[in-house]
């Protein structure tokens, strides 16, 4: 009997057609947009207070009236996404951005409110800043076909333009003022021919090749494909540099290139420079591309090449690891035009055993001498505050250890072995000493804030604590190296922040944010040392009245292994166990990794900010009559040798079924009805959750990633690769536990997802997974949506979405509730 044997392509085909019979059988439900229950389209669907911004001395505010959600035909504009860019080619600006659609001036001693004339209509506002003396404010008024720039006079309150619609936004800032606010430098559209149609028919393959070099790289989105790919970034990103005066007339600056960073030097005679260049790659977003840096004199001409680098694809992946050569570059904040760069002594690898890693160089003008060494840091260089008088605060870091250091550095000589000021680990919240201030010097850059004979430097924290955040004003003497304290938030009702510290000898003024769990922040004025209260500045109206009757508090409880936890516990207006019984429960988390067991409990929240219910928060639904689980602590320990990940899955039950005792303990939650929500590795959690363990009733998952194996170079804080941990990365993945996931999930992810990792894909697959396995789940996917979600029909719908499901699966729970 003859054998008929098919040929690969045809059993491929066959597979093919069955796979797309299976698909057509499940088809997708066609679902109009929908909106949520009253209860939460009250809270969702209002307009959101301004914007505010302070000027350097806080004499004045401006008020940046903010619109609704955008909406989906804003969303649908044209987008291209070229080397880690998204962007809008009708007008050259970056896709997807919030704008502002009004302004107001308001002056902070009289309280008098300015309101601006002149004013494009309707106006469209992004990019905002003050000017280096704060007279003026400059902004980008956003047109279907052209940005362009605005001033407006601080003191008249009238706007006027600068330039036509033909600025550049797609990659570095738009525009940048000069010292003396005579003029902005401004990235304009380069008058070239409209790039040619695309979809030209190829000459061959796109073919890249490994050469037996390690050139790793995280999973990343966007990346060029193609060689028309190539050609749209390099048209969408070059620009030409014209210094417009504000009288709208110009001078050209810079020929057409594609400029990375332009910053014009402190007293506005010279430029840093930074430009990318070919070749791209496919690999690598733009941050790793060639390019070169240079300074050039105010009228554009090249004074000296500070660096010029290849293709940076072989920086190793740990997260201390830095490229080769100079980099960082920066102009020094306390003198006229000199330039630091950091240099690493380690190759970059933080792997190596060094005594030192990184060294920092210093140039001035006409910068044309030999750079002069300033000093080395033991770890990787993080950043350097300037001070007036010879001084710098120079910071690094390890991570491995969550180590840093601080160190005083002398700028007018080599500092070999510099004095330490503060060594501390980045987990210890409560041992944080906080950060120096600054404040504005002669020629309005913001340098280290000193007492009188300057022998004292000041510091600002959050100062975290047991009770909560209490933000905190220190004092630190040189001399002594001893640190006193000037001013204290009480933290017994309200939460005050730091805006700006105004002044530290005389007045002691200082300009905080209060709030509470249901006082809208509002701006105040405030005297250290004085009995009378603060000030108020300002008086925006609450918008979210209908929480006015929720309950808020903070809870501590205990995790098996000994690790004290926190979370936020809302309850409905008016409600009583003792009449109303157990409740059903939302909680809402993030995982955190920690190499400090003591460090992982520690409270990082007041429990008096105010309830603010964003579009992602699980607040609206304690309106609906559950109890909220707001910011459960959720650490991943690893200490010692081990790292966090070891042991992810156990640790992450046990916070889950910790959270749960503590509240049922209460006499709350009903441990039948819990569910579980979160976003990006958030949703990751929530899976895993799902997939080994027992403890809910339901989850939502928005945004995660579900398979490790797709992300193999790393991921969130895990620096091993999947050849260094298969076996995490394979326990990690609820992917391969689908089978286990036997309660209802419900997937949501962005149709457009730019997040590294988070590919909308993963969603996808993790959903024919558990339809195919015979589990129960839905997957949404919201068009035109990135890793976070901006349109209000998408927005409202995903509301509805997750009520429902709630409703369906954990409310309404199909069994005998708890006692």
């Amino acid at each position: 009997m003859r054998v008929f044997r098919m040929s690969p392509f045809a059993r491929l085909g066959v597979f093919l057609i069955a796979v797309s019979t299976a698909v057509l059988a499940f088809a997708q439900e066609d679902v109009p947009y929908r909106k949520p229950p009253k209860e939460i389209l009250d809270l969702a669907d209002v307009a959101p207070p301004p914007r505010v911004m302070v000027d350097r001395d806080a004499r004045r505010l401006v008020l940046l009236a903010q619109p609704g959600f955008k909406t989906l035909e804003e969303l649908a504009e044209s987008e291209l996404r070229l080397a880690g860019l998204r962007i809008n080619p009708r007008n050259h600006n970056r896709s997807r951005t919030r704008y502002a659609v009004g302004i107001e001036v308001q002056e902070i001693a009289t309280g008098r409110r300015i309101q601006v004339t002149g004013l494009p209509d309707p106006v469209r506002i992004e990019y905002p800043s003050y000017s280096p003396k704060a007279n003026r404010f400059a902004f980008v008024q956003v047109e279907p076909q052209g940005l362009s720039v605005w001033t407006v006079d601080m003191a008249s309150g009238r706007a006027a333009r600068v330039t036509s619609p033909i600025v550049s936004a797609t990659l570095a800032s738009p525009y940048r003022w000069a010292p003396d606010e005579s003029a902005l430098y401004v990235n304009v559209r380069p008058s070239v021919e409209p790039l040619p149609a695309q979809h030209s028919l190829p000459t061959g393959p796109v073919v890249q090749q490994a050469v037996g070099k390690k050139a790793p790289g995280r999973t990343y989105q966007d990346l060029l494909r193609s060689k028309d790919d190539e050609r749209s970034f390099e048209y969408y990103a070059t620009t030409e540099v014209r210094r417009f005066a504000l009288d709208g007339t110009s001078t050209p600056v810079f020929p057409p290139a594609i400029y990375s960073s332009v910053e014009v030097s402190p007293d506005g005679g010279w430029i840093l420079v930074e430009e990318l260049r070919r070749p791209f790659s496919y690999q690598f977003q733009l941050d790793r591309f060639p390019y070169r840096a240079w300074i050039a004199d105010r009228a554009g001409r090249e004074a000296a090449v500070l660096a010029e680098k290849p293709l940076r694809d072989q920086i190793p992946l740990a997260f201390d690891a830095a490229e080769t050569g100079r980099r960082d570059f920066q102009w020094r904040d306390d003198d006229a035009a000199s330039i630091v760069w950091a240099e690493a002594l380690d190759g970059g690898d933080p792997a190596k055993d060094v005594p030192h890693r990184d060294r920092l160089s210093v140039l001035g003008a006409p910068f044309n001498g030999e750079p002069r060494a300033l000093g080395v840091t033991r770890n990787r260089f993080q950043g350097i505050t300037w001070g007036e008088a010879g001084i710098a605060i120079v910071s690094d870091s390890r991570w491995k250890e969550r180590s840093v250091k601080q160190y005083l550095f002398h700028t007018d000589r080599d500092n070999p072995d510099p004095k330490v000021l503060f060594e501390y680990s980045s987990e210890n919240l409560y041992g944080l000493p906080g950060d120096f201030i600054t404040a504005p010097n002669a020629r309005d850059r913001w340098v280290l804030l000193t007492g009188k004979d300057g022998s004292k430097l000041y510091l600002e924290g959050e100062g975290y604590s047991p009770d909560g955040n209490r933000p905190f004003i220190d004092e630190y003497d040189l001399k002594t190296a001893k640190t006193s304290r000037l001013w204290r938030a009480d933290g017994v009702a309200t939460y005050e922040q730091i805006v700006r510290v105004l002044e530290v000898n005389k007045k002691k003024e200082i300009l905080t944010r209060i709030q509470g769990p249901k006082t809208f922040p509002n701006y105040f004025l405030r005297r250290i040392g004085s009995k009378d209260p603060p000030r108020p500045i300002t008086f925006l109206e609450n918008p979210f009245k209908a929480l006015d009757a929720v309950t808020k508090q903070k809870i501590k409880y205990r995790r098996a292994d000994g690790v004290d936890l926190s979370a936020d516990l809302l309850l409905p207006p008016g409600y009583d166990p003792a009449r109303d019984g157990r409740l059903p429960m939302l909680m809402e988390a993030y995982p955190t990794e920690f190499k400090d067991k003591a460090a992982a409990g520690m409270v990082d929240s007041s429990p008096h900010a105010f309830v603010y219910p964003s579009w992602g928060s699980p607040v609206f639904w304690v309106l609906r009559g559950y109890a909220i689980l707001e910011g459960a602590q959720f650490p991943i320990v690893g200490e010692g040798k081990a790292e966090p990940n070891d042991t992810y899955v156990e640790q992450l039950v046990a916070n889950a079924r910790a959270a749960i005792d503590a509240v049922a303990g209460m006499g709350i939650a009903d441990p039948l009805r819990v569910a579980v929500m979160g976003h990006s590795y958030g949703a990751f959690m929530t899976v895993n959750l799902l997939a080994h363990s027992d403890l809910f009733a339901a989850g939502i998952a928005r945004s995660g990633a579900y398979n490790r194996s797709l992300t193999p170079f790393g991921f969130q804080s895990e620096e091993r690769t999947y050849w260094e941990a298969q076996e995490v990365y394979q326990k990690m993945s609820p992917f391969n536990y689908a089978q286990d996931i036997n309660e209802p999930l419900l997937l949501i992810h962005g149709d457009a997802d730019n997040n590294p990792g988070t590919f909308t894909l993963q969603s996808e697959r993790l959903f024919q997974a558990i339809k195919g396995l015979g589990g129960r789940a839905r997957l949404v996917l919201l068009p035109y949506e990135s890793h976070g979600y901006a349109a209000g029909e998408n927005i409202l719908h995903l509301l509805w979405e997750q009520d429902t499901w709630l409703e369906t699966y954990v409310k309404n729970r199909k069994v005998e509730a708890a006692k």
